[in-house]
C-alpha cells in the first residue's frame, strides 16, 4: 500500500492544476489522484476516489470553493486546504466557517505549500503567515468584544432577559409591565439594571446589543 498522500486538486485553471501537481509530487510524498474544474466535480471526485487531502480554489464556476468545502466537511470527507489568490477578510472567515483546515495564498513558495499540505493532510491546521496579522487584528476587534458581550449577558437575571427581549421587540415599559404582570416601576428598575450590566447608555443601544448578541433575531416572534 502506498504511503503517498493522495491529493485532489480543484481549480478552474488547468495551468494552475499542472503547476500544483509539479509541486505536490511523489518526491515530496504526494500523489495527485484526481483533478476538478469546479466544486461539483470536486464533490464527485471525493465520492469516487480515496483522497487524503483536497486542495481547493475559491472562485470557480458552478459551485465555489467555500460551499464545496462546506459540503465536503459535512460528510466527514478529507481535510481541505484552501488555496487562493485572494486574501480578503471575507474569504478568509468564510473558509474558516466552512470548515477548511488550512488557508494558503497561491503566491506562496513551493516549500511552504508542501508544508501546508502535509500539515492539513496529517490532521493539523495551516494559516499563511502573511495572514496572521489580519487574523489577530480581527480577533481583537471582533471575537474578544463578542465574548465579553456574552459574558455581560450572563450577568442578567432571568427577568432582565425577559425585559430585554420585550424591549428589543419595541415594547414600552407599560407594555412590558402588562406582559410580565409586574408594576411599571419594577420594569424601570430592570431596564436601569440592564443598562448598567450591558454597559450601554440608552434603550436604543440596548436593543442593538440584543440583536448583535442573538438575544432576539430579525423576524422571530
Amino acid at each position: 500500500m502506498s504511503d503517498l498522500i493522495r491529493v485532489l486538486l480543484v481549480d478552474d485553471q488547468p495551468l494552475i492544476r499542472k503547476g500544483l501537481g509539479l509541486i505536490l509530487g511523489p518526491s515530496d510524498g504526494f500523489e495527485v489522484v484526481a483533478e476538478a474544474d469546479d466544486g461539483e466535480q470536486a464533490l464527485a471526485a471525493v465520492d469516487a476516489h480515496e483522497i487524503d487531502l483536497v486542495v481547493m480554489d475559491v472562485r470557480m464556476p458552478v459551485l465555489d470553493g467555500i460551499e464545496a468545502t462546506r459540503r465536503v466537511v459535512a460528510v466527514e470527507g478529507p481535510p481541505v486546504l484552501i488555496l487562493t489568490t485572494f486574501g480578503e477578510d471575507e474569504i478568509l472567515w468564510d473558509a474558516i466557517d466552512a470548515g477548511a483546515a488550512g488557508f494558503a495564498l497561491k503566491n506562496t513558495d513551493g516549500d511552504d505549500l508542501v508544508g501546508a499540505a502535509r500539515a492539513v493532510a496529517g490532521g493539523g491546521a495551516w494559516l499563511d503567515v502573511t495572514l496572521l496579522p489580519k487574523v489577530l487584528d480581527s480577533y481583537r476587534q471582533v471575537v474578544i468584544p463578542q465574548q465579553r458581550g456574552a459574558e455581560r449577558l450572563d450577568e442578567l437575571t432571568a427577568r432582565e432577559h425577559d425585559v430585554l427581549r420585550l424591549m428589543a421587540r419595541g415594547a414600552t415599559n407599560a407594555e412590558i409591565a402588562a406582559s410580565l404582570h409586574v408594576g411599571e416601576t419594577t420594569v424601570k428598575s430592570h431596564v436601569g439594571a440592564i443598562f448598567t450590566k450591558l454597559a450601554v447608555r440608552d434603550r436604543a443601544a440596548a436593543i442593538v446589543y440584543a440583536f448583535d448578541h442573538g438575544v432576539v433575531t430579525v423576524g422571530a416572534d
